[in-house]
């Protein structure tokens, strides 16, 4: 089984530069899309059904920002949209397909450079998704949870570790919860395959970061440690363009 996931920077921007025929051309079984950007009414059918697929979307309330979506080639027994706390669910930053052996989170982590009130919006966040995934486990659940969590996990993880240690998406603070996560024994499911360094998810675009593979690995699949032994391989699918972010691709047996 192979699930993907993509911060594709808008859904209608990545269409215009052929998202669809890599769809097609991938095939994943389920992929999850972050940052869509769009709301349902603002696509067309091509985005809204593509063949072999089901769509779930979660926009965001405020037009062009934000906004998650799942593709899936089997229909999920439940779909949940958000936390349940209106201050993040508007924002449509999370939804989640329930397989039966398996929870699919799709999760648009905030970003928080803008200012001190989104830092706090988005430790906040991290805070009650880690409750949510915590509930679930203790009840038997497993979770794959995706996404582009705005966060260098480790000095490997990015390009330059120094000169960004006191930015928002480096802060100890955000690593902190990431380091949580793992002892919690939720598994990065990249690093449970590949312990090399330059392995990249985001790139500037405003200085040729790419080109230079100066970037940063933001973009992770964790998973919870009761479905570690379906882990099959995680890799990203680098050469990929269309967005800031690449693809990452997870695949279980």
């Amino acid at each position: 089984m192979k699930l993907i996931s993509w911060n594709v920077n808008g859904i209608r921007a990545a269409q215009r530069k052929g998202f669809l025929d890599w769809l097609q051309k991938e095939k994943p079984d389920i992929l999850g899309l972050q940052e869509i950007k769009a709301m349902e009414h603002q696509l067309d059918q091509e985005l809204l059904a593509p063949k072999n697929y089901h769509t779930f979307f979660n926009p965001a309330q405020r037009p062009g920002y934000s906004g998650t979506a799942i593709y899936t080639r089997t229909q999920p027994i439940e779909v949940i949209n958000g936390f349940g706390v209106p201050e993040f669910d508007e924002e449509g930053r999370m939804v989640a397909a329930d397989y039966g052996d398996f929870i699919f989170f799709n999760i648009y982590f905030p970003n928080g450079k803008a200012r001190p009130e989104r830092l706090k919006y988005k430790l906040d966040f991290y805070d009650k998704s880690l409750e949510y995934f915590e509930k679930l486990v203790k009840q038997g659940k497993k979770l794959i949870i995706a996404g582009d969590y705005n966060t260098a996990h480790q000095e490997i993880d990015l390009a330059r570790p120094k000169a960004n240690e006191n930015i928002s998406g480096f802060l100890q603070i955000e690593r902190d919860w990431l380091d949580k996560l793992v002892e919690r024994g939720y598994i990065d499911c990249f690093r449970e395959f590949n312990k090399e360094p330059d392995n990249y998810t985001w790139w500037s675009m405003r200085t040729a970061a790419r080109e230079r593979n100066v970037g940063w690995r933001i973009d992770y699949f964790f998973a919870s440690k009761n479905i570690k032994s379906k882990l099959a391989n995680c890799y990203h699918l680098n050469k990929v363009m269309g967005s800031d972010h690449c693809p990452i691709v997870l695949e279980l047996s």
